[in-house]
């Protein structure tokens, strides 16, 4: 019952790295120096989907399932969790790479917003 737990909680902590590579940017918007986190957090993110890398979230979450009797599951969380709902009959590398885009074009228009209230405010 506990790795199921602690798979769960890997399950959580994954998600929320998924939403915070994509919507982080918008903390930058109220809270600048969140910035320093989140760009790098989405440069990592976004290379993860154009490159193809497995996030070690994937592995992690897999270990405890098979330790909890569950059977884990191949792929990516990306694959597991969202490409059912996004595209029911399969994710191509392609797909992936539209992803990453995605991320990537989300976060410069949020932080070209970020750029542009801080030149205002650095302006007399």
């Amino acid at each position: 019952m506990a790795y199921r737990v602690l798979a769960d909680i890997t399950l959580t902590l994954h998600l929320a790295f998924v939403l915070f590579v994509v919507f982080g940017g918008l903390l930058a918007l109220r809270w600048p120096r969140v910035a320093w986190v989140h760009v790098p957090t989405a440069i990592y993110g976004v290379l993860i989907e154009f490159i193809g890398w497995t996030c070690p979230l994937t592995p992690i979450e897999n270990h405890f399932r098979r330790l909890g009797g569950e059977a884990g599951y191949a792929g990516s969380f990306i694959e597991r969790y969202f490409v059912s709902l996004i595209y029911p009959g399969g994710l191509t590398r392609a797909g992936f790479m539209l992803l990453g885009l995605l991320a990537l074009l989300v976060n410069a228009v949020i932080y070209a917003f970020v750029y542009r209230r801080a030149r205002r405010a650095s302006t007399p």
